[in-house]
């Protein structure tokens, strides 16, 4: 598939080969954001674990201090109280059982983040095919199976965003839009990357992160020294 024009001349705006820091990264992307939309910043990071052992998982979440630049629609599985309480947060949709067969059978998706209450995890279970791929299954770790709905609600809201490997072991995550700027897109990445950086797996053995790059949604990927990744 050809390349547009915009694409082709960022690429000739910088060295392929060589490995940045993140202040100079995060400033060629900026330059290169050039499409008629506020493109979103993706940060991909290759770690050196095996994400098919189960003590090598790297999975986690943080709030960025920016946000993402989206407005995250948020279902909460929860009753009584706390199905009060969640409307209460502003979740955009709450429910519990009735909710499954419009999930299983309408392909109901109009939703980016799933709460769940711990008594609600026997009921959210029978999605797990249809959540699950999605990477819709609500997780301790994430923060989104928890009694405290409102700060769950709050978080995410505010730019809370989940980081975990996929099957290659490389994490993607947005961390913001083009039109941040640098110096808020710089320090939502260094959010990110500590958080990262910590989640590392006791049994990880050599170079925890492999690589690193930043890139813009029609902007060419831009390489960041993992020995610089930090600070």
């Amino acid at each position: 598939m050809s390349k547009g024009k915009k694409y082709v001349d960022s690429l000739k705006a910088y060295d392929k080969t060589k490995l940045y820091d993140p202040q100079e990264a995060v400033e060629l992307l900026v330059s290169f954001a050039k499409a008629k939309f506020d493109e979103t910043v993706e940060l991909h990071v290759k770690l050196g674990v095996d994400s098919r052992h189960a003590d090598q998982q790297v999975r986690g979440a943080v709030v960025l201090p920016h946000g993402t630049g989206k407005t995250l629609r948020v279902l909460v599985f929860a009753k009584g109280d706390k199905a009060k309480e969640a409307e209460a947060a502003g979740a955009d949709f709450v429910g519990a059982e009735e909710l499954i067969p419009k999930i299983q059978n309408e392909n109901w998706f109009e939703y980016d983040i799933v709460v769940a209450t711990p008594d609600m995890m026997g009921v959210v279970g029978r999605l797990g095919k249809v959540l699950g791929p999605k990477g819709l299954m609500p997780n301790p770790k994430a923060g989104t199976v928890t009694m405290d709905v409102t700060k769950a609600i709050n978080e995410i809201k505010a730019g809370k965003i989940e980081y975990r490997l996929d099957k290659t072991n490389i994490i993607h995550c947005p961390i913001g839009k083009a039109s941040f700027g640098v110096d808020k897109l710089k320090e939502n990445y260094t959010v990110i990357i500590d958080a990262i950086a910590k989640a590392k797996p006791v049994a990880s053995k050599g170079q925890y992160m492999k690589s690193i790059a930043v890139a813009t949604t029609m902007g060419p990927g831009i390489k960041i020294n993992p020995a610089k990744a930090i600070g």
